[in-house]
């Protein structure tokens, strides 16, 4: 049976954002288990570090493309041709499964079956940070995701709330599976802590609103330091007030951050997931985060919440947790022991049998009872 046998997946990976680190950490579980991972790289150009990344990991075969996607300015001549690309690797390599990690390859007939997973949209993005529908010149991606939705063998998204925002904004009506991120708890271990609170981000990213810690940080009795690009995409560099900027970090160099800060702050008005709070959380900080839907379905009662605009109720949170560390450290405790369950063994194993659930039902559509909750 094919389930019983090992599996082999094209996966396909945006490497500008998050979504490059998430391919990686679940590649690399998946190899523990068995499944051969053939990895097509979008988006722009692999980086020395990202190629780097990629070839230390046995179970992972590379293929790279730069064709820009679906969120991007202008992208559809690019999306038409990645389309093609990706349909003459699936037939090259005849793959089991076909994950896709963007809305729009899901419209494409492949061979296998394919899992569409949504790790972000720009009309929820849209929605969460500005306040209302996106405008009309995004209608062409309103088309290209609703197609892509609707042609899928199985969608999923790392939160239900992720997922139920699919429903809201796309009109996607039936079942979809949680498949949690995780990341390895090894590579985020807590320190001796220092009076520092930490976040990270793009400075200009609307949806992170690090711009709320800097119009709170000078009333803090701790420096507030920000890790993350402060070069902006349409060029010009986004100067800091009042925070310590520590520029782009590498991984291991942000870990260490991390391990030193007392606090971790991510005020977001959107994250479908929030990586960058796990690993704070591994790394034995106490979280004090945006009162969104997903980060409160992710760390209930483990954190304190904030509404994302509001800055006297950012700066309260932060002067309360500093002001008692018996608080901030039970809070740093039951976040680390949250966190634990997100592990890239449970994450893959909720793959596979997501994947092994996929080419059982090829041959009918999805169902609720079919497809169970993985998360």
């Amino acid at each position: 049976m094919a389930a019983e046998r090992p599996l082999h997946v094209l996966m396909t990976a945006d490497c500008v954002g998050g979504v490059w680190a998430h391919a990686l950490e679940l590649t690399a579980a998946l190899g523990a288990l068995g499944v051969r991972v053939t990895l097509a790289s979008m988006g722009a150009p692999l980086s020395p570090a990202q190629r780097a990344q990629a070839a230390g990991i046995p179970a992972l075969s590379l293929h790279e493309s730069s064709w820009r996607l679906e969120w991007m300015d202008d992208p559809w001549d690019d999306v038409a041709a990645a389309g093609r690309w990706l349909q003459q690797l699936e037939q090259a390599l005849r793959p089991d499964v076909v994950h896709l990690n963007q809305f729009a390859f899901g419209a494409l007939r492949f061979r296998a079956p394919t899992l569409v997973v949504a790790h972000s949209c720009v009309l929820s993005w849209w929605r969460a940070v500005r306040g209302g529908s996106a405008p009309a010149r995004f209608d062409r991606y309103r088309q290209g995701v609703a197609a892509g939705l609707a042609g899928a063998s199985l969608v999923a998204a790392p939160t239900q709330a992720m997922l139920a925002s699919l429903g809201e904004n796309h009109g996607l009506s039936r079942p979809g599976l949680v498949l949690p991120n995780g990341r390895d708890p090894l590579a985020y271990r807590p320190a001796a802590k220092q009076p520092v609170v930490l976040s990270a981000g793009r400075l200009w990213d609307e949806a992170k609103n690090l711009a709320a810690l800097e119009a709170v940080a000078p009333a803090l009795p701790w420096p507030v330091r920000v890790a993350g690009a402060t070069r902006m995409p349409g060029g010009g560099m986004r100067e800091t007030r009042a925070v310590e900027p520590l520029g782009e970090l590498s991984p291991s160099a942000l870990a260490v951050q991390m391990s030193q800060a007392a606090i971790y702050a991510l005020p977001a008005r959107y994250e479908p997931f929030g990586q960058s709070a796990l690993e704070a959380a591994l790394s034995g900080c106490a979280l004090v985060l945006g009162d969104i839907a997903s980060l409160r379905e992710l760390w209930g009662p483990a954190a304190l919440y904030v509404p994302p605009d509001d800055h006297d109720a950012l700066r309260e949170a932060l002067q309360r947790l500093i002001a008692q560390p018996l608080l901030r450290d039970e809070l740093a405790r039951n976040a680390r022991a949250r966190a634990l369950h997100f592990t890239p063994a449970r994450m893959a194993h909720a793959y596979r049998r997501a994947y092994r659930q996929l080419i059982a039902h090829a041959s009918a559509p999805p169902t609720l009872e079919a497809f169970s909750c993985a998360s």
